[in-house]
């Protein structure tokens, strides 16, 4: 992160087209110039490109998001912006095409080197949440006939465009996958040996039409920097690097953590234009949670001869819905997050489930307990203090067992769990907390006023 003053210096030589500004861009990290540019209006960001080489630009333009690379791009002439493209790496640039109308992407690929467009193209109809639309094509691969000596000479060739090279891909005159290693293996092999001789024939691969989700668990679980991509007829394609697979973690825990929250992913509130475009994707959780409110409503007011007998009553209303709703969202978290990270599985469900439950049975005693005393303390009333105790203490087991529960039934029915969101979760703990305090105090109410049990017991029937 750049000192405030060194921004503010680099942001005046470039907009007054200093010479130095050319040495000072040169030498700066790409992630810094994409630092400065935030800050920088529309207009004239491309001053900053002008002033840099094509390779550099590039660098700089890969370190943003490509909504936000769309809106640079539309600053620049055609011309400028094919010399960037041509030194971008292929997954980035498929993503900056994404993004963009199907005329400019299309206008653009065509002003491209034939062999790139024919690249770019086919990778353009695969999936965009695959392993096919996130691979890169740029990576070293060399043949399992070939010595060492001829296999570094080809790393040195092609090296250069590589996204990576830490592992040296081995495949058949086909381009089968036939095995792997390592540059530090490669490099410390006598140079007259066969690659087939040395190479790793134990390889972690994916499939391209596998879901990007997958392919970054895979990279994440055996600790790799980068995993190869194959077909049916196990040729390979490309390659899926360490840093596309935890841009890819991110972008799913970001958008299960807005959906537990039951609003829309961060980018699309991020690029509406209008306030209704920022809220209509929120409108349907709170129309639902706004149903269920309502039936909370109609628990009351179905109870509300137990009210009107003690007022009482309704002041732990608001401890009981707000404990219950926080434990149902805590176990819906864990639940949603043990799912995606797999330590939830069918064989252990049950296991997951019941200390879940006793989990909340334990908090239930807790605070129950805790909010019986306070309870006495306050009414000075025992029947009212265990009812209040004895409700919360009921209320947090089934929050606990609700909050594993909607998620694992929505894994079942391939729904993505984290659909289950905290709004929907609350709303449930919400009526089935009220009916189960109502229910308590109605069986403590004939010590608390004799007289009423029976008015109660008609309003139920």
């Amino acid at each position: 992160m750049l000192p405030k003053k060194d921004v503010l210096l680099i942001k005046h030589l470039v907009l007054n087209k200093s010479a130095e500004a050319h040495k000072i861009l040169a030498n700066l990290h790409p992630a810094d110039i994409a630092q400065i540019l935030s800050e920088i209006k529309n207009g004239n960001k491309k001053l900053f490109f002008q002033m840099m080489t094509s390779s550099k630009a590039a660098e700089v333009l890969e370190e943003f998001e490509p909504h936000d690379r769309l809106q640079i791009i539309d600053e620049m002439s055609e011309a400028e912006t094919i010399k960037i493209l041509e030194n971008m790496s292929v997954d980035e640039i498929i993503d900056l095409f994404q993004e963009m109308p199907t005329a400019q992407a299309e206008s653009l690929l065509r002003k491209l080197p034939q062999e790139d467009y024919d690249e770019l193209k086919s990778l353009l109809k695969m999936a965009e949440d695959t392993a096919g639309g996130l691979m890169t094509t740029d990576y070293v691969y060399v043949f399992s006939d070939a010595t060492v000596d001829e296999a570094i000479s080809d790393v040195r060739q092609f090296g250069q465009k590589a996204e990576t090279i830490y592992y040296i891909y081995v495949v058949d005159d086909k381009k089968h996958l036939k095995g792997v290693l390592s540059l530090r293996e490669l490099i410390a092999a006598p140079r007259d040996k066969k690659i087939e001789d040395i190479m790793h024939t134990n390889i972690v691969s994916v499939h391209v039409d596998q879901d990007q989700e997958e392919v970054a668990k895979i990279i994440s679980r055996y600790s790799l920097l980068a995993v190869p991509v194959v077909n049916e007829a196990n040729r390979l394609l490309g390659i899926v690097t360490v840093d596309d697979a935890m841009e890819v973690i991110e972008e799913e825990n970001t958008e299960d953590i807005h959906r537990m929250a039951g609003i829309t992913p961060e980018e699309d509130i991020a690029l509406s234009k209008t306030i209704w475009g920022a809220s209509k994707k929120r409108v349907l959780w709170l129309i639902i949670c706004l149903m269920g409110d309502m039936l909370s409503s109609k628990v009351i007011d179905g109870f509300s001869h137990v009210l009107e007998s003690m007022v009482a009553v309704a002041f732990f209303i608001p401890v009981l819905m707000a404990t219950g709703g926080n434990v149902g969202t805590q176990s819906l978290a864990l639940a949603v997050r043990s799912m995606a990270t797999e330590k939830l599985t069918r064989k252990n469900v049950l296991s997951f489930i019941v200390g879940e439950t006793l989990a909340g049975l334990q908090l239930g005693i807790i605070c129950g307990a805790i909010v019986s005393i306070l309870a006495f303390a306050w009414q000075k009333n025992p029947q009212l203090s265990i009812a209040v105790g004895l409700s919360m203490g009921i209320s947090l087991v089934i929050a606990s067992l609700i909050g594993i529960l909607v998620p694992v039934i929505f894994r079942v029915f391939n729904i993505d769990p984290a659909v289950a969101s905290g709004p929907f979760i609350t709303t449930i703990v919400d009526i089935s907390t009220l009916a189960i305090y109502f229910t308590v105090s109605t069986y403590l109410i004939d010590v608390i006023s004799p007289n009423i049990v029976s008015t109660v017991k008609e309003v139920l029937t």
